[in-house]
């Protein structure tokens, strides 16, 4: 299980006038800078996606940043100091736009806030579709045109299914959108 990490607290969500704003943060230090952020209680945050990388010959997934080196920090301009940012470890510096701090729409970020799970690839799951017993057609795949009996259905991805192949009885996992109701 993930943990979701957007949020400190400094009454920002209060506050009508704070705006979004992007830091440039030191090589793979956006953890260490938002988790010491958030103990300013500024409210942060650091958009991470699941990424392919190969690891001494091996494919593996990795949780990143989604912008490398970038976070966002929520703030008022005017009210709040920019100086105690500046400080934080893990922090280069304020990205700017001549003498201003670089602002960053609120709709991005909430848009990244609120496809957190997808840019993991968590999935938010399915219902299940089918009952146990139930006849079903393999629509797609290898196994294309066979029919079966659903043995378990979850919810998850795959379904188990019972195939008569060879004069055998199989139980396989099959991809429940390879499937449909025989009657269908």
């Amino acid at each position: 299980m993930h943990h979701n990490k957007f949020s400190g607290g400094r009454n920002m969500t209060k506050n009508v006038q704070a705006k979004w704003y992007a830091i440039h943060t030191k090589p793979r230090q956006e953890k260490t800078a938002r988790e010491h952020l958030e103990r300013q209680g500024y409210e942060v945050c650091l958009p991470l996606i699941k990424a392919k990388k190969r690891l001494r010959g091996k494919w593996t997934n990795r949780i990143e940043p989604l912008f490398p080196r970038y976070l966002f920090i929520r703030q008022a301009m005017f009210e709040d100091n920019f100086a105690p940012i500046r400080s934080t470890r893990g922090v280069h510096q304020i990205v700017r736009f001549g003498d201003y701090p670089a602002q960053v729409p609120s709709d991005f970020v909430r848009a990244l806030i609120a496809n957190q799970d997808n840019l993991l690839g968590i999935s938010k799951g399915r219902q299940a579709t089918f009952k146990k017993g139930e006849k079903v057609t393999v629509i797609e795949g290898p196994l294309k045109g066979l029919t079966g009996i659903i043995e378990n259905d979850n919810g998850e991805e795959r379904v188990i299914l019972m195939l008569n192949l060879l004069g055998r009885d199989n139980v396989l996992q099959v991809d429940a959108d390879y499937l449909v109701p025989e009657s269908a």
